[in-house]
């Protein structure tokens, strides 16, 4: 059965007995600790051993971290190359604390690995560190003449606070805690996991629930327009009110676009890129999993004067319309005019699917994480 992994990162010299206890604590949970000292990483003789380290980091589900006295050895370029403060800046996460990259610690290395990957951090800072890091956040222009007691290295002080600066303006997961004793960070664990589980037992009942819900319900619908449709006797009422069912998440596309000519809804015959070109669409981009709590949606349908749609959907969501489109335009114009007028009477239509920007794309585009490929609608089979 798989067990947690769990990466322990931090200078070894100085804080070696609080790895090995830590080590025990993790096993004693029946998690997976993973530490250099023990032989948990593989060294592969081809890189450097701070590289093999780095490439440990991504597998595992947890980092713990804890800062002690040593800044540690620098992280050698070999290392410093796989780590990117361009997607971590990206990603929404303030990197401004770290001045340059080359001054980082192996250890600072493996955490920034871990937040480049989403990698749960959980950061300790000693007790002694963390008072002498308050003594330099008051005193940042004098640190040059302050001898701080709590680091071995006094060339190596500002790195240290920085990096917990670093630490504690992360956008999630930031909380640091000071320690004294291995105590401390065993019980916070023990506290904060036991949690993580509880909501994640809590959160799988509700899932649950939701889906058996949704799922009464769509069948509550599908009993309703079988009811509705079986009433009806005209033929071409029925392919109407078919249609009214059928097409209402195409309508509620179209009345987003806010086209100013609707003719082309009625009367055209275009296929649905000629259509987009129409509405001023000239490219769309489907938003980067992590950043998508920037947008409202999940594709970004971009205008010719750089203004720009979000659609709640994924970008395969406009294939789907797509084939709607063409079946709808292929219906007889009096049939057309009806369902869209019928559907586009709520006052609600166009809410649910497209959110409308008036902004420049630009202006989001280089502050949000957004795949640089850029992916050409076409009309669906």
């Amino acid at each position: 059965m798989p067990s947690p992994k769990i990466f322990v990162s931090s200078t070894c010299y100085d804080l070696g007995a609080v790895r090995e206890q830590l080590r025990n604590f993790l096993f004693d949970l029946g998690y997976d600790p993973i530490l250099s000292e023990y032989s948990d990483i593989l060294y592969d003789p081809r890189t450097h051993t701070h590289t093999s380290c780095l490439q440990e980091v991504p597998g595992a589900d947890m980092v713990v971290l804890i800062v002690g006295s040593r800044f540690g050895g620098k992280a050698v370029p070999e290392a410093l190359n796989s780590v990117s403060l361009e997607r971590i800046s990206n990603a929404g996460f303030d990197v401004s604390a770290i001045e340059n990259i080359s001054n980082l610690s192996v250890t600072q290395l493996e955490v920034l690995k871990a937040v480049e990957s989403q990698v749960p951090v959980f950061a300790f800072v000693d007790e002694k560190v963390w008072h002498d890091h308050l003594v330099f956040e008051k005193n940042k222009d004098l640190v040059g003449q302050i001898r701080f007691p709590s680091i071995e290295k006094p060339e190596t002080a500002k790195y240290t606070f920085e990096f917990i600066n670093f630490l504690k303006s992360r956008i999630r997961g930031n909380s640091v805690v000071s320690f004294s004793k291995i105590e401390d960070i065993e019980n916070h664990l023990r506290k904060q996991w036991a949690s993580l589980f509880q909501r994640l037992l809590r959160e799988s009942r509700e899932k649950e629930y939701e889906s058996r819900r949704m799922f009464g319900i769509a069948e509550q619908i599908e009993d309703l327009k079988t009811a509705v449709l079986s009433t009806i006797a005209n033929t071409q009422s029925r392919e109407i009110a078919r249609g009214a069912i059928k097409y209402r998440r195409l309508v509620d596309f179209l009345m987003g676009l806010r086209l100013a000519d609707i003719s082309i809804i009625l009367r055209g015959g275009m296929n649905f890129e000629e259509l987009l070109k129409r509405a001023g669409i000239v490219q769309t981009l489907e938003v980067d999993p992590r950043d998508r709590e920037r947008f409202f949606g999940r594709t970004i349908l971009v205008k010719d004067d750089g203004t720009f749609y979000e659609l709640r959907f994924p970008i395969e969501f406009l294939n789907e319309i797509g084939a709607d489109w063409l079946a709808f335009v292929s219906m007889p114009e009096d049939s057309r005019r009806v369902i869209y007028e019928a559907l586009s009477d709520s006052e609600r239509m166009g809410a649910g699917l497209l959110r409308y920007r008036k902004s420049k794309f630009e202006e989001y585009h280089r502050n949000a994480d957004i795949q640089p490929e850029l992916y050409n609608v076409h009309t669906a089979a």
